[in-house]
């Protein structure tokens, strides 16, 4: 028997009520329409006569017919083709061993080794990281400023109000107070007015946010494009994604638990993205760690620099189908490091194909019916995400909730099993495609040790309390970083032509190996004086050092 109305505790009832919607809210079953996390993404989804106005461009745009036959029966000659050239260059693969296991044949790919690096290149290498000039952090970002201007991309609050006297002086004091996590006082002056502590407080809370982060970080990002030595390691067009941790030891509902990272207390993670210019041109706070997949082509919808990255590289954990299938859909390429290559599923569209050895990988079928009942949907979902109706975030969240609210995540899923494949069959056989997908992947974890080195202060934990403060907190960081790497480009550009006058061979392979991750030279500590030489403000260069002879280090390999 069921309980009568008289014998319901209302409280219990109340209680198991409210459980059971918070349940719902977080499985995407239920919405709140205007809570910017659980309201319904589908909602924001370009609609009726504003769609049909814009699907024929759109389609043109995404590269992509409105018809689902056509675009199918090409995705299905590509997966074709891609089979029928790896069935006949993987059993000649050194690198590729297949193992029995548990009655199943796996895949195993051997580990890449380590790129020998030649005599020339250590010697070019030390020879000019010797060059570059010691500098303090306070003077380098004002130097940077005098070449760039990245200080005035911040506003006051008001947008009407006349600028302060010196205002790009307290503005850098600030970031690199927030940057280095040390505090305003640390970086404050009685004796000088831009640097007093009432006057930086000020400048912290009217000027320095999201708003002029983003932009001063995006002066940046174009002022080292256009460094000629910066376009030698890439034109912009790939990038990586990876997550700094930081364990955050004051309450706050921002922060999130994970044992592997934070040990016994919780923290963040700094989802941020690196150009192959070694710039970082977007990032995103998360609480705890999320999985990764869900945030990351916000950094390719959301950025707002000037450069156009087209490929992408994350590790095994920011890959799904769902990925897969939205990056192929909106154009991109997705190029993740794999941890376990016998944990992937290769997918075939034609049932009864012979593909020789990949015959036992390959006997999953992709669901074309399925994709082809939602194609509309589905240029409709990658248009909306391109136009930015739609955030990528809230989108992901929807299509990964355990399968998906309708078809459309599952046919997402099986367009992403397709464009999966034609990855794997490329990423088995091609070892220079593995080893540009861990160069890229060693950028990011080359600018993460930067990070590392610059917030320093307080155990280099991160101790605000609400989401806005860290997001500014780590922009700042992100900045200072950027900074640092304008900052050795140019200085690195100086010492390669110092050294051409003085008759060495610089070669075009070694400089391409060259990194603007250095920080040796960078004092972060102690007192931070902002002084600028009157011709470094007018756009002149610090003297080099001069290191031991260049014929002592040729000496010296063997």
């Amino acid at each position: 028997m069921f309980p009568t109305a008289q014998e319901t505790d209302r409280a219990w009832y109340t209680l198991c009520l409210l459980d059971r919607l918070q349940q719902a809210l977080k499985r995407r079953e239920v919405f709140a329409p205007h809570s910017d996390t659980y309201r319904d993404p589908r909602a924001e989804l370009l609609q009726g006569d504003v769609w049909q106005a814009a699907r024929d461009d759109l389609a043109r745009a995404l590269g992509r017919s409105l018809d689902a036959r056509v675009e199918l029966d090409g995705l299905a000659l590509e997966l074709h083709a891609a089979y029928q050239e790896a069935q006949t260059s993987i059993p000649g693969n050194a690198a590729i061993t297949v193992v029995q296991q548990d009655g199943e044949a796996h895949l195993v790919l051997s580990p890449l080794e380590a790129q020998a690096e030649p005599p020339e290149l250590q010697v070019l290498r030390q020879e000019v990281a010797l060059r570059l000039p010691p500098v303090e952090l306070s003077t380098l970002l004002l130097e940077v400023h005098a070449l760039c201007g990245f200080a005035g991309a911040f506003t006051h609050l008001t947008e009407g109000r006349t600028p302060a006297r010196d205002l790009p002086l307290s503005i850098c004091a600030v970031l690199l107070a927030q940057a280095c996590n040390i505090g305003l006082k640390a970086v404050a002056r009685s004796d000088v007015p831009a640097l007093t502590l009432p006057r930086l407080s000020w400048v912290q809370q009217n000027y320095v946010r999201a708003e002029g982060l983003t932009a001063a970080n995006a002066c940046l990002v174009a002022a080292q494009d256009d460094l000629p030595l910066a376009r030698g390691w890439g034109g912009g067009e790939v990038a990586s994604a990876d997550g700094l941790r930081f364990v955050v030891p004051v309450r706050t509902i921002s922060a999130g638990w994970n044992r592997k990272y934070f040990g016994a207390q919780r923290g963040v993670t700094y989802y941020n993205f690196t150009s192959d210019q070694f710039t970082g041109f977007h990032g995103i706070v998360i609480p705890g760690t999320l999985r990764d997949s869900l945030f990351i082509l916000s950094g390719l919808l959301e950025q707002q620099t000037r450069l156009e990255p087209q490929e992408i590289m994350a590790d095994t954990h920011g890959s799904s189908d769902v990925i897969f299938g939205l990056f192929g859909l909106l154009g991109y390429r997705f190029s993740p490091r794999l941890a376990d290559l016998g944990d992937q599923r290769f997918w075939r569209v034609e049932k009864d194909a012979d593909y020789g050895v990949l015959n036992d990988f390959s006997r999953h079928v992709v669901n074309l019916r399925l994709i082809a009942e939602q194609w509309e949907d589905m240029l409709r979902l990658a248009g909306s995400l391109k136009l930015g109706t739609v955030k990528a975030t809230a989108v992901m969240r929807t299509l990964q909730r355990g399968g998906s609210l309708s078809g459309l995540g599952r046919a997402v899923a099986e367009l992403g099993r397709i464009e999966k494949t034609l990855y794997l069959l490329n990423y088995v056989q091609d070892e220079t495609y593995r080893r540009r997908i861990l160069v890229q992947l060693n950028r990011g974890e080359g600018r993460h040790s930067v990070a590392r080195a610059v917030f320093h202060g307080r155990k280099g934990e991160l101790r605000q309390r609400y989401r806005e403060g860290m997001e500014d907190q780590l922009g700042a960081l992100g900045l200072v970083v950027n900074a640092v790497v304008l900052w050795n480009t140019r200085y690195m550009q100086a010492a390669l032509d110092d050294l051409k006058r003085g008759g060495a061979k610089v070669r075009n392979e070694d400089v391409a190996r060259l990194s603007p991750l250095l920080y040796e030279h960078v004092n972060m500590l102690g007192r931070y004086d902002f002084t600028l030489p009157d011709e470094l403000a007018g756009g002149a260069m610090r003297p080099l050092r001069t290191p031991d002879s260049l014929e002592d280090y040729l000496a010296q390999i063997p």
